[in-house]
Parts: C-alpha cells; structure tokens; sequence
C-alpha cells in the first residue's frame, strides 16, 4: 500500500481498549475509504484497506 495515501491518516482507536497495547486502529481517509491497523506494528505493513460500503457492512455485523 502506498504511504502516500496515508499519509495525513489521524488513526484512533476504542476507548475499550486496554494499556496493553493489542487493539485495532482505524483511520477515516478523506476519499470514503477506511483503513485499519494492527496498533502493535503502526506504519503501513499491517494495513487493511475498505471501501465505506465495505466498512458499513462490517459495523452492521458487529452491531447485530
């Protein structure tokens, strides 16, 4: 994946997480794309990319 792409990403991730350090970061991208992090690594290695239709078919899951 391109760094430059995510290059102005502000990631956040749940306040449910814990101080340990294991949790999921996400980014919203400015082009309706979201992409997630595993916290541990940051950078760009472990990026997953999704398109918002993607996304919100994701949330809709956890939600049910």
């Amino acid at each position: 994946m391109s760094s430059d792409k995510l290059a102005d990403a502000r990631w956040f991730k749940s306040s449910w997480s814990g101080p340990n350090g294991e949790c999921v970061e996400v980014a919203f991208l400015g082009d309706g794309e979201v992409a997630t992090r595993d916290s541990k690594v940051g950078g760009t290695e472990s990026v997953l990319l999704f398109g918002s239709s993607q996304w919100d078919a994701f949330v809709r899951g956890l939600n049910a």
